[in-house]
């Protein structure tokens, strides 16, 4: 590939808004004028909800629409096409959060072809690499880019693996997967006595041999895997499908479709979004279902969508994948960030991009940089009233989390804290590797994983002796938390990584919204963590004061029939709250929970508080417990708090 020129101006990703809006106006800037860079860009601030509707040029107006300087978004519609930028440059962490693929999208369609950062989120990277959008952590390409030099491809990908090289050369993964990943095979088990973590051992048993190499389960190593499912959601769908058909034609001849499986999670209750209503996105959402449909029924895929004669879905789709399908020792991929929920079984489930889908949906063949891992060891024992929901609240807030430890790895839990812990609950620790910034999350299976699915699915499964890893297995490093110390945790507005403690508080915090619900905090268990307070509550009369609203999601169909069988509706109306049926809703913006001003509080089970995540007010992210407490209390407070106050009423 010969070496490349990037024309354009340079856009400094500033922390300070008018320095952004200077170089709006025309003005280049220097890096040491541009002030301190913005750390931690989201995906949601690079694509906003409104962007989400779209997968053609039109995506490229919308790019950074959604970027927080201070208390301002300073970039506004067109704003980088129309500025005449070719490169852009950020902090630490660029591209956290969802898997959207619309990120770099929007980015190549706004004219960007190289983003400079000084570390990105794997995803995000991935995602780029599949659609020819260059990355680099080099600072010292801006001398060169300013002063007209081309920069070699080598110069580009100093530090990254061979196959994204391959991948960048060949114009995409699509054109590289047609090419080269039509008859890929299993590749032989290594024999060696080596010890190895258990996410090399699964992916030692699913790496494929493609024509002429030989990739390794070492870290490092860029392969392709065999996934034993591969699921898309309705947001997705239809841009990969106009993807494919672009590529390949029609009809598609899909590798393994009975593998495949298809969700309408996100946007079942998107006509009760205020997002939605106000920017009349909804045409644009049923245009959406209508592509997502016609994929699945145009080629007789497995889809799980909407409940017939209500409102919701039959339920969120990582969250059905741990119910009903993720297997021990197997792999799983899906366009969602939050994919990672299905390690709690022991399974290596991880998010892709839509590129990297409609790829595996062609080839079979899942595209994978193999990551380290993190050995994280909760110690001690979890006192009364703390969840795993507090736990990662307080990884989130770890300095070494905090500094990009967990960029691109895998952490695997263990210790005697996620032993005792049932599987819904290692759920919320493996889910929100994704706001840790791993690859993935992984728990060892045990008999415990047996249950959960003898439970669930009426199936025995058989926990095999090579499904954990090896006394000497190499880590990139170990975290020990005691959680024996711990107390309720809260994570302040903007960053799920805000974290302080709920008696740390300085001052009270009262809220308009609480909202229980999400992939992270609609499980059977956090159920019943909300049942305890609110029954504790209902027994004192106590109800959601009259300027709160209360929403509590089901994550899944089961999860209500759980609910239902247990008795546990009739408490939660009688305090007041609101029920709602299995969907994303608030977390991805679309559906009840809501806010509709800058002002409003909202106290959320959720697991992600970008700005604009949940519409444009401020959310504390909590655990199920906290939330409901705040929910009675009218503000933010721990259950325990809240208990201490009525005794001494």
């Amino acid at each position: 590939m010969r070496p490349i020129r990037f024309d354009g101006r340079v856009l400094f990703l500033s922390a300070d808004a008018g320095a952004v809006r200077r170089q709006l106006q025309g003005e280049d800037l220097e890096r040491e004028t541009a002030g301190a860079l913005r750390d931690d860009v989201s995906t949601d601030e690079i694509t906003p909800l409104p962007s989400l509707v779209h997968f053609d040029d039109e995506i490229g107006r919308h790019a950074h629409t959604g970027y927080r300087a201070g208390e301002s978004n300073p970039i506004p519609l067109d704003a980088l096409r129309l500025g005449g930028f070719g490169v852009l440059v950020a902090g630490r962490r660029y591209g956290k959060g969802s898997s959207r693929e619309h990120a770099p999208l929007a980015e190549r369609a706004a004219g960007i072809k190289l983003v400079i950062a000084e570390s990105f989120e794997r995803i995000y990277r991935q995602n780029c690499d599949n659609i020819g959008l260059f990355t680099s952590t080099d600072f010292g390409l801006l001398d060169r880019i300013r002063a007209g030099q081309a920069i070699p491809l080598a110069g580009l990908l100093q530090g990254r693996d061979e196959l994204a090289a391959r991948i960048l050369a060949a114009g995409g993964l699509l054109e590289y997967g047609r090419t080269h990943l039509g008859d890929a095979k299993p590749a032989s088990l290594p024999e060696d006595t080596v010890p190895r973590t258990l996410t090399q051992k699964i992916i030692a048993r699913h790496l494929l041999a493609e024509r002429g190499r030989r990739w390794t389960a070492e870290p490092g190593s860029g392969g392709f895997v065999r996934a034993r499912f591969r699921f898309i959601h309705e947001i997705y769908t239809a841009m990969a499908a106009h993807m494919l058909h672009r590529c390949y034609g029609r009809p598609l001849a899909l590798h393994e479709p009975d593998t495949i499986l298809c969700f309408e999670d996100h946007n079942s209750y998107a006509h009760r979004s205020p997002t939605h209503r106000r920017q009349n996105l909804l045409p644009a959402i049923r245009r959406l279902s209508e592509g997502h449909r016609a994929f699945a029924r145009d080629y007789e895929l497995k889809d799980r969508g909407y409940l017939a004669g209500e409102e919701g879905s039959e339920g969120i789709s990582h969250a059905l994948m741990a119910e009903t399908y993720a297997v021990p020792g197997e792999i799983c991929v899906g366009t969602d960030s939050h994919t990672p929920h299905s390690g709690a079984l022991g399974c290596l489930a991880f998010g892709v991009g839509t590129t990297d889908m409609a790829n595996a949906f062609m080839t079979g063949a899942v595209r994978l940089t193999v990551p380290e891992s993190l050995l994280i060891r909760l110690e001690g024992s979890l006192p009364s009233g703390v969840t795993a929901k507090d736990v990662v609240l307080k990884l989130l807030a770890e300095p070494r989390i905090r500094a990009g430890l967990g960029l691109g790895r895998v952490f695997e839990f263990a210790g005697p804290v996620v032993s005792a812990m049932s599987i819904d609950e290692r759920a919320t620790l493996t889910n929100m590797t994704a706001e840790l910034g791993g690859f993935s999350g992984i728990v060892a299976p045990d008999a415990e994983t047996a249950r959960f699915i003898r439970e669930r699915r009426g199936d025995d499964v058989v926990i095999e002796d090579w499904m954990a890893s090896d006394p000497g297995a190499p880590y990139a490093a170990e975290l020990n938390l005691d959680c024996s110390v711990l107390t309720p945790m809260l994570a302040a507005p903007g960053d799920p990584g805000n974290g302080i403690a709920c008696d740390e508080l300085a001052a009270p915090v009262p809220i308009g919204i609480a909202y229980a619900g999400s992939c992270t905090a609609g499980k059977r268990e956090d159920f019943d963590q909300y049942h305890e307070v609110l029954a504790w509550a209902a027994a004192r009369g106590l109800k959601v004061p009259g300027n709160v609203v209360f929403y509590l999601q089901f994550g899944t169909v089961a999860v209500r029939r759980y609910c239902e069988e247990r008795g546990y509706l009739d408490t939660f109306r009688r305090v007041g709250a609101q029920i709602l049926n299995p969907a994303c809703g608030a977390c991805a913006q679309c559906g009840p929970g809501v806010s509709s001003q800058a002002e409003e509080v909202t106290i959320s089970a959720i697991n992600r508080n970008f700005p604009g995540r949940s519409g444009p007010g401020k959310v504390w992210l909590a655990s199920p417990p906290t939330v409901a407490a705040s929910a009675i209390a009218g503000e933010v407070v721990s259950f325990g708090e809240l208990q201490r106050r009525i005794s001494n009423v």
